[in-house]
């Protein structure tokens, strides 16, 4: 027993990566050494759906297979990674791609203009990255909660700036009518000293 709990360790600590975590069924995954992180092959394995991925993933092949989109938040953690690879997937370009445009955008730029729409019918081979607003639909509810949270954090800000420079506006303003009142009262007061 003790000989093949030996055996089957390293296997198993080959599968689940330096850091522990679980390579995704059916992907494939090669640690590229403990600082560097994991490289996950998810390429033509027929997938419908993104699998929960390493979050040391550094090196991320999705492409051919059948992904029509990307839940809000499925690609938040992956901080590390440096090659990505989307394409040969039939995108359907509705507001339920609204979130991997987004990511794209500030993430993956080149990702972002190689892929192109499979439907609806209208955007049929269309880049994703020359969509408007209004090719996506109205998607307001479907906007991954980070991008709610961002925001009101940006909205409570330039109310707070806003706010800042109308008050400083206002007290200008005021020290200005101040100094100005202070003035004439000194020169009422010097002609109103009688002479000697």
């Amino acid at each position: 027993a003790v000989l093949a709990c030996a055996l089957l360790l390293p296997a198993l600590r080959a599968e689940d990566g330096e850091d522990g975590e679980h390579c995704p069924w059916p992907c494939s995954c090669r640690s590229l050494g403990q600082a560097r992180g994991t490289a996950v092959d998810c390429s033509s394995r027929g997938l419908r759906s993104v699998p929960a991925l390493p979050r040391l993933t550094r090196s991320l092949r999705l492409h051919n297979n059948s992904l029509a989109s990307v839940p809000a938040g499925a690609l938040d953690g992956l901080g590390q990674l440096r090659e990505l690879q989307l394409g040969d997937n039939p995108w359907h370009c509705d507001c339920g791609l609204l979130y991997l445009r987004l990511w794209l955008e500030d993430s993956w730029a080149p990702e972002l203009a190689r892929l192109r729409c499979a439907s609806p019918a209208a955007l049929r081979m269309k880049p994703l990255g020359q969509l408007t607003g209004n090719e996506l639909g109205v998607c307001t509810r479907l906007l991954p909660t980070k991008c709610l949270q961002f925001f009101w954090r940006d909205l409570v800000l330039i109310a707070g700036v806003l706010i800042t420079v109308i008050l400083a506006a206002w007290a200008l303003k005021l020290s200005k009518k101040l100094v100005c009142q202070l003035t004439l009262r000194g020169r009422r007061l010097r002609r109103n000293i009688p002479k000697t």
